[in-house]
């Protein structure tokens, strides 16, 4: 089977050929090994020598050196906005409390559609509207760019809740 085993991200995308693209929800981005099937039916094997981040824009390289577009799908998200910039900082330290992945743009913030959040946000004074759009959620501090699961090595004795677990 056809093998890409690199990423050429897309601040480094200057040519070659473009022979098929992959359409990823944000999920479906983190990969290391695994089957795809291109929009235009090229199949081939994501075959990274570690797990990545795939992002809006990167191509992947194939071993005959043809590239896969990648392409981050729509999905269902909440729009979080808040009446001044003091609001959303706050807003954003209360999402970022959860350990959710968060979008976060000039004037709102984009997370995964989760009805309690929703309401917590409201709560709180800000706006939380169901939009579709790609998600592009930053990376986090302990993900080496990339957003993952993390332990939480921490002194003490400390107690998480994490939404949706």
């Amino acid at each position: 089977m056809l093998r890409a085993t690199r990423i050429l991200r897309r601040d480094a995308l200057s040519g070659g050929e473009i022979v098929d693209r992959v359409v990823l929800d944000h999920g479906d981005r983190h990969r290391r090994r695994v089957a795809m099937r291109g929009a235009g039916g090229l199949g081939f094997l994501l075959d990274l020598p570690e797990p990545a981040v795939l992002e809006d824009g990167d191509a992947l390289v194939l071993q005959d050196g043809r590239l896969v577009w990648v392409e981050a799908a729509p999905e269902r998200l909440l729009e979080i906005r808040a009446p001044d910039d003091h609001a959303l900082k706050r807003l954003i330290w209360h999402i970022g409390n959860r350990h959710i992945p968060a979008e976060i743009g000039a004037d709102a913030v984009w997370i995964a559609d989760d009805h309690v959040l929703a309401e917590m946000v409201r709560g709180l004074g800000g706006t939380a509207e169901p939009v579709e759009r790609p998600f592009r959620p930053e990376g986090g501090a302990y993900s080496g760019g990339h957003a993952h699961e993390h332990d939480h090595s921490h002194g003490g004795h400390h107690h998480h809740h994490h939404a949706g677990g």
